[in-house]
């Protein structure tokens, strides 16, 4: 018999980013985009500029998906060590992240409908004060880049005792603020084309460009959406880990001694952290810390649970 503390056999469940330095600035978005959205859209009614009075309104949905990115922080920190959920709450940073994108991209598919129509009933615009607030506009973009550009990477302060440290465990991509700064880089993209297009279209008399110009922005951050898309949604649904990495754990374990897997599976309970269930059947059964151990150079593996099932070899 072995004897064993109960520490010694619980697990860790929060695997919650933190990251709060993210959760500051991503407020201090928020409040420089509303009253940046408030000003495009009062100047666009004012100026009678359709593409002003569009951005502004573009911005409205971002300032929606700032409020989301903040929800999933809060909410994620407040249900830390909620024993509710079976791995913490730590997705709903992905969940963030992948609300954000599909309203990016719904954002994306209006701007291209728009557009499309300005191609063919172009709207008179006062372009001095369009130019004007646009930039105006894109300065607030470039200065909430700067915020919310290389915070995107945190730490997870829940650890086992036993775990080692390396680069790939120290260092997890936030999604949720992932997907704001994309918001960030979506606005100042349409700003700088809707400058771009204006300037053309008052020296040139290139009114095409504006839509021109507008359906390419779409078409940009479309293609932003679905990467997020494609990025969290596969966690959200307990994606498994990576073949090569998968193989090489069942080698592990088989080739010590008359281990065979019987059952196994490897699911992602947070941004980089994976959870296992492996049941092994063996004629010379040990323990399962010393299984665990044989695992210890898969640092992404954060929750191991392993089933031990005794079969006496043929005599």
């Amino acid at each position: 018999m072995h004897a064993h503390k109960l520490s010694d056999w619980q697990h860790a469940h929060d695997f919650a980013i933190t990251n709060k330095k993210g959760e500051r600035r991503t407020k201090v978005v928020l409040i420089l985009t509303f009253f940046t959205m408030l000003l495009e859209i009062v100047a666009g009614i004012t100026f009678g500029s359709m593409a002003l009075l569009a951005d502004g309104w573009h911005m409205a949905t971002h300032v929606a998906a700032f409020m989301i990115t903040l929800f999933a922080y809060r909410y994620s920190r407040k249900h830390a060590h909620d024993d509710t959920f079976a791995f913490s709450a730590a997705k709903v940073s992905l969940l963030g992240g992948f609300a954000s994108s599909i309203a990016l991209g719904v954002v994306a598919l209006i701007m291209l409908i728009e557009a499309v129509q300005r191609l063919y009933i172009p709207h008179q615009i006062h372009f001095n004060e369009a130019i004007s607030v646009a930039a105006f506009g894109l300065a607030i973009n470039f200065i909430s880049a700067l915020l919310l550009k290389n915070h995107d990477h945190s730490h997870s302060h829940t650890h086992h005792a036993h775990e080692k440290h390396d680069h790939q465990h120290d260092h997890h991509h936030d999604h949720n603020l992932k997907a704001a700064y994309a918001h960030v880089l979506a606005d100042a993209l349409t700003s700088v084309l809707a400058i771009i297009a204006l300037l053309a279209a008052k020296y040139y008399n290139w009114l095409w460009l504006d839509p021109v110009m507008a359906m390419v922005g779409a078409l940009v951050i479309l293609h932003w959406s679905t990467g997020l898309v494609k990025e969290t949604a596969p966690i959200l649904l307990d994606e498994s880990i990576t073949t090569d990495y998968k193989s090489a754990i069942i080698n592990t374990l088989e080739s010590d001694a008359d281990n065979r897997i019987s059952d196994l599976h490897i699911w992602r309970v947070g941004p980089s952290h994976y959870a296992i269930i492996v049941a092994l059947v063996t004629d010379i059964p040990q323990t399962p810390d010393y299984y665990k151990k044989l695992l210890n150079p898969f640092h992404q593996l954060k929750h191991i649970t392993i089933e031990v099932n005794h079969c006496p070899g043929d005599a």
